[in-house]
């Protein structure tokens, strides 16, 4: 048996509810975040197809909430954490989370998940493939349906290039008891969305909070800070 045949067997087994790649009838898929969507060509990340998305504010967090929106439609998504900078509060368990070992096994996850035709939207963040790998990666994306998405500043081969940046005169702040401004609430991001003969862009709030700060260095661990030794 094949690596992509063992990898459909695997998640039809484990993912018994979600909709398989023969019975999509659309051809995107949507983030869910409708200022998002309404830029992005056909109203979504499109199915076959490899986007490129820059690494900046707001980027990683409106992926996450696509990856999110996907599985509560009834599909897959997977995100790949080629840096292992996934952790904490900010990461929920819906999404496949895949921690490669290193950069090559971060690309040949990304290129198996993406050709076994079980997942909607794989996301590879933290690589910057090289132009071989990136023209496996879009002949996986092609054979399996699967709307890939690299978080890398290579643009090579994408269909779909995104940029995100700050606009740093919209920050939301929230208000000591003396009225001074004291903590970040939200901030608004400029989204641009390129492809060929499309541009377009949106402005996007987005909702900040504070995650605890741990020792641990795996957040499954125990905190076991103040006990006595």
């Amino acid at each position: 048996m094949s690596r992509s045949a063992a990898a459909r067997v695997l998640l039809a087994t484990r993912f018994p509810d979600a909709l398989p790649a023969a019975q999509r009838g659309w051809s995107s898929v949507p983030s869910g975040i409708a200022g998002l969507d309404r830029i992005l060509p056909s109203g979504g990340f499109q199915r076959g197809r490899l986007s490129a998305w820059a690494p900046a504010v707001g980027s990683a967090a409106l992926l996450r909430a696509a990856a999110l929106h996907t599985v509560a439609g009834g599909e897959r998504a997977a995100w790949i954490d080629g840096r292992h900078t996934v952790a904490g509060a900010c990461w929920r368990a819906a999404p496949v989370l895949v921690r490669p070992s290193g950069p090559m096994a971060g690309l040949r996850a990304a290129e198996e998940l993406a050709r076994s035709g079980g997942f909607a939207l794989v996301v590879l963040d933290g690589l910057d493939p090289e132009t071989t790998e990136l023209v496996r990666l879009s002949r996986a994306a092609r054979e399996g349906s699967a709307a890939l998405v690299l978080l890398t500043r290579v643009t090579a081969l994408a269909a779909l290039r995104l940029v995100s940046r700050p606009l740093l005169g919209e920050y939301a702040w929230r208000r000591s008891r003396v009225g001074d401004a004291d903590e970040i609430r939200a901030v608004k991001v400029q989204v641009e969305a390129r492809a060929s003969g499309w541009f377009a862009h949106e402005t996007i709030s987005l909702s900040l909070w504070r995650d605890d700060l741990r020792l641990s260095v795996e957040t499954g661990w125990p905190d076991r800070r103040g006990e006595r030794r």
